[in-house]
């Protein structure tokens, strides 16, 4: 990648698939990041560019790209694979470019301590992913002919759905006098079978018709 190249990439701000960072943060933040995109559809993570989108280089690069490693080493589960480029703005200045490409082995987690989280990437941000996108990320491994009963509950959730567009499990939930649980997997289950399509969102997922949702959505 040439400077040109790099000042047009940073010139598209951040998004799904573009983060900033001025260097790298502590190991749980940036193996956030590359978690998410990998979890996604990957991405690039730029060190050395910052919130505003300013090119400020970082004055190690050698010490950042070993952070990097590090972090990823001690808290993403499974490994990640990544590129790396480095490319020179000023003198004993670079901006690295790390390529995270959608990973086959998703979803990876954050290890932290006894507990693991998973993050994906929603619009510029990387969110926890909820208990139904982690089973519709495992079911992608193991794709399956769904077979469901087109029932009385799933009558109201068609109806809900035609008369306000989306629904949350919560939602759907008090709506058919359903646990959480049975809820969450009534709607994973039509979402594997292309009936419905999932959202991903703070602070709550939402569900649609498929034949309805935005080619924009994850």
């Amino acid at each position: 990648m040439t400077l040109q190249e790099l000042n047009q990439l940073v010139a598209l701000g951040e998004g799904l698939t573009l983060e900033f960072k001025r260097r790298v943060p502590r190991p749980e933040r940036i193996a956030k990041e590359v978690i998410a995109f990998a979890n996604t559809r990957g991405g690039r993570l730029l060190l050395g560019v910052d919130d505003s989108g300013t090119i400020v280089g970082v004055r190690d690069p050698d010490e950042e790209v070993f952070a990097l490693r590090q972090a990823l080493r001690r808290c993403a589960t499974p490994p990640i694979a990544f590129t790396l480029e480095r490319i020179q703005v000023e003198h004993r200045r670079e901006v690295i470019v790390v390529t995270i490409e959608e990973s086959a082995r998703k979803p990876h987690f954050l290890r932290n301590g006894r507990h693991r989280q998973t993050y994906i990437r929603v619009e510029d941000r990387s969110i926890e992913a909820s208990p139904e996108v982690l089973a519709l990320m495992r079911a992608e491994k193991h794709p399956r002919n769904v077979v469901f009963t087109f029932g009385e509950k799933e009558l109201l959730l068609m109806r809900y759905l035609e008369h306000y567009g989306r629904i949350t499990v919560q939602q759907f939930a008090q709506l058919a006098n359903l646990s959480r649980r049975q809820a969450s997997r009534t709607l994973v289950l039509l979402t594997e079978a292309n009936v419905l399509r999932l959202h991903p969102d703070e602070p709550h997922d939402y569900f649609t018709l498929a034949y309805n949702a935005s080619s924009s959505a994850a």
